[in-house]
């Protein structure tokens, strides 16, 4: 379900240590209705980490779609921050769509397998699947202008566009934020809108995520809670 798979690719500037331990959980919404909730973790042990996030439909989605969709991702810290080995996707409804990937850093390659078939993927530099790249925002160096980001479902590698849009308070179920406003760059009308706000106090981590498809859908996830240590 796309709602609950729109996580987003961009870059920020830090200056805060990353903490090793971190919970969160989010509300997804839809015209102001609440349609799911995200449950996440992240533990860094050494120089391994490990990122659980699972989502679940809510309210009147429950009863259309009721669906739990559960994202993992594990790998190394580094001096360039997160660097993912594993990624996997999991469908409760669907399983036939789940997806695991292994990052080979060496050969520059992703192996993918999903519907019981195995392919190659060329692997770029930096690359993040799309729960490890949430967490990347706490080990990035200043950035400015426009930048480029390669991001993986795990069947493949797209590059996406971001720029830095302002720095904002913004208001969240958890309470206010300082927050630092990025949007990603667009070149058609067929392309998807993102936006994301990284909480300038909190070690820059997302509290709200805006996702805007082609068809006019405007889906939003926003902080509820969030602990680390």
């Amino acid at each position: 379900m796309k709602i609950l798979l729109a996580l987003l690719a961009l870059a920020c500037c830090t200056a805060f240590a990353a903490p090793s331990e971190i919970t969160a959980q989010y509300q997804l919404t839809t015209k102001g209705l609440t349609i799911g909730h995200v449950s996440e973790s992240y533990v860094r042990t050494g120089d391994n980490y490990t990122i659980s996030s699972v989502s679940r439909s809510e309210g009147i989605l429950k009863v259309l779609y009721d669906e739990q969709i559960t994202l993992q991702s594990a790998g190394k810290v580094g001096a360039q921050g997160l660097q993912p080995l594993q990624f996997e996707e999991h469908r409760a409804r669907e399983p036939s769509h789940d997806v695991n990937a292994t990052f080979d850093w060496e050969r520059g390659v992703m192996q993918s397998r999903f519907k019981g078939e195995t392919s190659q993927v060329p692997l770029p530099r930096e690359t993040q699947d799309r729960i490890s790249m949430m967490y990347q925002f706490m080990h990035l160096k200043p950035q400015s202008g426009n930048f480029v980001i390669a991001m993986s479902n795990g069947r493949k590698v797209e590059h996406y566009t971001y720029r830095f849009v302002d720095e904002v308070r913004i208001g969240t179920p958890m309470g206010e934020f300082a927050t630092l406003h990025f949007e990603r760059v667009t070149y058609g009308p067929k392309d998807n809108r993102a936006e994301v706000w990284l909480a300038r106090d909190h070690f820059n981590f997302p509290v709200r995520v805006v996702f805007d498809d082609p068809k006019g859908l405007r889906f939003e996830q926003t902080i509820v809670t969030l602990q680390s240590r």
